[in-house]
């Protein structure tokens, strides 16, 4: 079966295993998906992630974070960009998620970033998605 959004269906893997409260998931590897699980690590929404290599497939697994009470610390992931519709951002104009508490992946020239740090460095792109 082949996959006209990987993006996608990594967010979306990830998002049904929080909300089943899984401790792990596992989603093929690519250089995006990889910048981007850095950035859910970085923010704090996710435990870890860890390269591994199975059956000659090389996959990441994510290991998911969730608060003392075990709700998952991810409440939503959405996809922004689709390949049939990409959006675009400058910087001045980059969107807030839940008036700043949740947060947005956008690629830019500089790299794969958080959209506060886009605007900081003054470069806009590609929204991929927003995390609450």
């Amino acid at each position: 079966m082949s996959l006209s959004d990987p993006v996608a269906d990594m967010l979306t893997k990830i998002r049904n295993a929080s909300q089943a409260k899984f401790e792990k998931v596992d989603v093929n590897t690519s250089k995006l998906k990889l910048e981007i699980i850095k950035i859910l690590k970085n923010e704090g929404y996710i435990k870890n992630f860890k390269k591994v290599t199975q059956d000659n497939l090389n996959i990441i697994r994510v290991f998911l974070k969730y608060d003392e009470n075990e709700n998952p610390v991810i409440h939503g992931i959405s996809k922004i960009s689709t390949p049939g519709r990409r959006v675009y951002s400058g910087y001045k104009e980059m969107p807030r998620v839940l008036n700043g508490y949740g947060m947005l992946i956008v690629s830019t020239s500089a790299g794969v970033t958080t959209g506060k740090k886009a605007a900081e460095k003054k470069v806009g792109g590609e929204l991929i998605c927003s995390v609450w």
